[in-house]
């Protein structure tokens, strides 16, 4: 049973975060704890999170002042319903009020579960940020357009931290929207307290030696039939939110095909690893999960048994999607920063953006904003038509939005100079946005998907399968 002490804790806390302690605390009372959180540790870390995170809802990125944004200049939607236009909006304002103070904190933090933006989260759920996908049976907005409504709302996010929002991607557009496929009976249990922020999702398909390649002869984790249900056994990697997650959507093979289920974290059998560290996204918690002896019953499988690869790529389709969105908000926030440098900064006796050089860059970059924003949109609004694959629009706009946010962050810390190559500056304290953009674009290029995967994509529709393969 939980200690005293950890009921005061709780108490004073927010409904979302004590329903997420309750599960890791039972966790770490189970017979498997999760690897590296013992009871005692996650007692401390308890505590600590707690200090943590109330510092963290009030860091002010020092010497980092607001530049203009550049978007309401520059981008005219024809493309957007009012309905989307609204909720950017609305998810702009929550933005900047909940994640821009934090994200700082949550770029330089370390990779443990105190690493988890829990007051963020915790807000975010508050203001509604999660209901946007999903329908009123569950508590959800029921949007016209919600596939668009969530790509402008990851973009958002994403301006001031990719970390926060990778964390609503795989927690909304993964394990929320592979949870279109469950019963009614596993939506009320898994998605509508999924909605509330009462407890976070993660999505597994990634292995050690498969994850672009999901193909069942690849996919090593093995659900075993039972006179009762399944035995799981396998390992999946990187998965994003498993140290916090109360359940995982784990793709799994049975026979010769795959299948995917719902896999509450706290079950015997499941354990959840230390945290990688990463050289980005660091709010953005990965770690290994290991499924040793799971049982599971029928009412955990998710959809049809043999019915998995379907369902995981209609998912990962989705968030592509996303992560193109993600990349755009990223690309869009180092062009900002980069914009007003070479406007404000002197060199050689006139600003750096009186060189040719940057001005023809920043036309270019302005113009590739305005393709990959518009073709994520393009990619989400036919999803919301009922397109279940909408290629090769989804798959551009990854490759488009992540490639984006990459170059222009590059570009951005030249631009910057000593400056973009720091996390903080010793003399006063002044952060870099741009160098925070530089580590967190990567990862946007290599997954739900290599981009090198997207180009095959796109030339298959091209060339056809039969040249393709």
């Amino acid at each position: 049973m939980p200690d005293i002490t950890y009921l005061v804790l709780v108490a004073v806390d927010t409904p979302q975060r004590v329903m997420r302690e309750l599960t890791q605390r039972s966790r770490a009372f189970s017979p498997v704890e999760a690897t590296g959180v013992s009871a005692p540790a996650m007692h401390e870390h308890l505590q600590t999170r707690k200090r943590s995170t109330m510092s963290t809802s009030t860091d002010k990125q020092a010497g980092d002042t607001a530049v203009p944004r550049l978007f309401d200049r520059m981008y005219h939607d024809r493309i957007s319903p009012q309905e989307v236009l609204a909720v950017r909006e609305r998810v702009r304002a929550m933005a900047n009020e909940i994640v821009a103070p934090a994200a700082h904190a949550i770029a330089t933090g370390d990779e443990r579960l105190e690493g988890f933006p829990d007051e963020v989260f915790d807000a975010l759920a508050q203001r509604g940020l999660f209901r946007i996908p999903f329908g009123s049976d569950v508590d959800g907005d029921d949007l016209s357009y919600p596939a668009a409504a969530t790509a402008v709302a990851v973009e958002e996010i994403a301006y001031h931290s990719n970390s926060v929002a990778a964390v609503f991607d795989v927690h909304c557009i993964l394990a929320g929207n592979a949870l279109k496929h469950a019963t009614d009976k596993q939506r009320q249990q898994w998605l509508r307290p999924l909605v509330a922020g009462e407890i976070v999702g993660a999505f597994a398909t990634s292995e050690p030696g498969a994850s672009s390649d999901l193909a069942p002869t690849a996919v090593q984790t093995h659900a075993e039939r039972t006179s009762d249900g399944w035995v799981l056994n396998g390992t999946k990697r990187w998965i994003t939110n498993s140290p916090v997650a109360a359940f995982i959507v784990v793709l799994a093979r049975s026979d010769d095909r795959l299948t995917t289920f719902i896999v509450p974290t706290n079950t015997p059998g499941v354990s959840v690893g230390v945290p990688d560290r990463k050289i980005g996204n660091r709010g953005q918690l990965t770690a290994d999960v290991t499924l040793t002896d799971v049982r599971l019953t029928n009412d955990d499988v998710l959809g049809q048994p043999g019915e998995g690869l379907k369902i995981a790529l209609q998912t990962l389709t989705y968030g592509r999607i996303g992560i193109g969105a993600a990349g755009v908000g990223m690309a869009q926030a180092a062009f900002d920063h980069m914009a007003a440098h070479l406007t404000n900064r002197q060199a050689f006796g006139k600003p750096l953006g009186a060189n040719q050089h940057w001005q023809f860059a920043i036309a270019e970059y302005a113009t590739q904003l305005e393709v990959a924003r518009s073709t994520y949109l393009k990619a989400a609004l036919r999803m919301d038509e009922g397109v279940d694959f909408p290629e090769p629009e989804a798959a551009m706009a990854k490759l488009l939005g992540t490639r984006l946010s990459v170059d222009i962050a590059r570009d951005a810390v030249q631009v910057f100079g000593g400056m973009g190559f720091v996390q903080e500056r010793g003399a006063d304290g002044a952060t870099s946005v741009v160098s925070t953009i530089y580590r967190d674009s990567k990862i946007g290029e290599i997954y739900e998907g290599a981009n090198e995967i997207q180009k095959w994509v796109i030339a298959r529709r091209v060339l056809g399968r039969d040249i393709t393969g």
